[in-house]
């Protein structure tokens, strides 16, 4: 049943639903839609981790009005979650549902396909330098710092 999926994916089957879903074996990520399939041409899926600072471009998110951590306190933070992804303590998709300062964060971090140019320069770079199911390293933007996962 795994066949022509990417490396690290099986497919399983919801206890809840009957529904047949998609388990990253390496990253414990699941999706229902099968990864690789509903990207056009030359765009990508992933999901993101976004961790703001008092100098971000807009240093507000929907967990906090005013963001007044520094740059180097939001590294520090993040590290932390990379940690904890690593270690199998929690999720990507769990953690970026609860802790992202991005809006994408009640998707877990899922922000469905896109392609050259619609995201800032450094994501765009390293969400296409990504495997999918593989996760990036920190990534600075003007939005703030993130870790992304590739999905697609």
């Amino acid at each position: 049943m795994s066949d022509n999926l990417p490396e690290n994916w099986v497919t399983r089957t919801s206890k809840s639903t009957g529904k047949t879903y998609y388990f990253n074996l390496q990253t414990n990520e699941s999706q229902w839609d099968k990864p690789g399939d509903g990207g056009e041409e030359g765009k990508v899926k992933a999901s993101h981790l976004l961790v703001k600072h008092n100098e971000s471009r807009r240093p507000s998110s929907w967990r906090q009005d005013q963001i007044t951590r520094t740059k180097n306190e939001a590294l520090e933070i993040l590290e932390g979650y990379i940690k904890q992804i690593q270690s199998g303590a929690s999720t990507f998709a769990e953690l970026a549902e609860t802790e992202s300062d991005c809006s994408s964060a009640k998707r877990g971090g899922d922000l469905g396909w896109f392609g050259h140019g619609q995201m800032q320069k450094p994501f765009e770079d390293a969400t296409y330098a990504l495997n999918v199911g593989e996760m990036s390293g920190v990534v600075y933007t003007d939005s703030g710092i993130h870790i992304i996962l590739r999905t697609g």
